[in-house]
């Protein structure tokens, strides 16, 4: 028995310790694309303005980790943030911020990002998309905008380019929650993916072009699993995974995305340069994993990992789809940390730490951000 007590003390210290460990690596800068996810700040400096009432911008948003919102969608630090501090570079500025240096990187990153254009959503009939030009080829137009304040010239760029660390995602997301929340069908949602997974992995291809030796592109969360999903698509015909509690149809939705996308970047591996990294950030299993068994993980069982710590809804799920976290009254849970699921869609720190260090070492990525780097 004292051996078990010793092996399992053992193993979660050097869980801990993986969690607090600065790796010294030779990128020198990270250019992050993505949606709400891996925003740090970008739909605060553009719809901030015109957008009432903008619920992010208010406590409890960043109470953990910076004491106040920041425009992170999280109580605290985003994966993206944990891949910085990991990698010794600061945590990265919103590529809208004025008066910042970008040497060491910068996040394109938008919340309600798309990977299609704005136009396609419109021409589908698509109502809920976003108002914004913010999709993936926009991101990209900006990131063309930057380079000449980076690097003067083409092999310049090259050069630079070849020492950073890119990220392309998380992207889909958006895409078919617009598709769904517009009135369409699983099925329909579903013929839509090969255009999504190519318009990213043309994204990894450009950025490799550009002179990127190592690209990160994650997969898009279990749909299905999304508390705000949940509770929205509700019905008495919902068809629950019996280990999870989340919805199959959309979880069968990503994992087609999911798949097709690690096809996709295996095809662009081999007519990608010699010295290429392309990584695949598996966004799907970790939660999948999380709700399966949240105490193995270090979440509060009690809860499980489909209940929302920032809502204002009781139940089972703690969400009411008029009162959503940053409503004024509208309280936190008093440890983040317990919970997976922060305000009904996206995920509080705590759960973003273990996911950016199972995208670091393994389990979840292929081939890890570490290795042979």
């Amino acid at each position: 028995m004292r051996l078990v007590v010793v092996a399992l003390s053992f193993q979660v210290l050097l869980l801990l310790c993986s969690f607090s460990f600065s790796i010294r690596t030779n990128y020198t800068s990270i250019f992050s694309f993505g949606d709400s996810f891996t925003d740090t700040g970008n739909f605060v400096i553009i719809g901030g303005p015109t957008t009432p009432n903008l619920l992010i911008i208010n406590p409890p948003y960043g109470m953990t980790f910076f004491g106040h919102p920041t425009g992170r969608i999280s109580d605290g630090r985003l994966a993206i943030d944990f891949i910085a501090e990991a990698l010794g570079l600061p945590l990265l500025p919103p590529s809208m911020a004025a008066n910042q240096s970008f040497r060491q990187g910068a996040n394109f990153a938008v919340a309600g990002a798309t990977a299609l254009d704005r136009e396609f959503f419109v021409r589908d009939g698509d109502t809920s998309v976003t108002r914004y030009n913010i999709s993936l080829g926009d991101q990209l137009a900006w990131f063309d905008a930057m380079k000449p304040s980076l690097c003067g010239s083409p092999q310049a760029c090259q050069e630079y380019f070849a020492q950073a660390l890119f990220v392309v995602g998380e992207f889909g997301w958006n895409d078919y929650a617009f598709m769904l929340m517009s009135g369409k069908s699983i099925d329909e949602a579903r013929t839509r993916v090969p255009q999504v997974v190519g318009t990213i992995c043309a994204a990894a291809e450009k950025l490799i072009g550009e002179g990127g030796k190592t690209v990160v592109v994650p997969g898009v969360t279990p749909l299905g699993c999304s508390t705000w999903n949940l509770v929205r698509f509700a019905s008495q015909n919902a068809d629950y995974e019996p280990d999870t509690g989340c919805l199959k149809g959309m979880n069968r939705l990503s994992r087609e995305h999911n798949k097709e996308l690690r096809q996709a970047l295996a095809r662009l591996r081999g007519r990608s340069p010699a010295g290429v990294r392309i990584v695949y950030a598996d966004f799907y299993a970790p939660i999948v994993d999380f709700a399966a068994a949240p105490g193995r993980y270090g979440f509060d069982g009690t809860y499980g990992a489909l209940r929302v710590c920032c809502g204002d809804g009781g139940g089972r799920y703690n969400v009411n789809l008029s009162m959503a976290c940053g409503t004024p009254g509208v309280s936190a849970c008093p440890d983040p940390s317990a919970y997976v699921n922060w305000d009904g869609i996206h995920l509080t720190e705590a759960a973003n730490h273990r996911i950016a260090d199972g995208w670091f070492r393994g389990p979840y990525a292929h081939p890890p951000i570490l290795m042979d780097t």
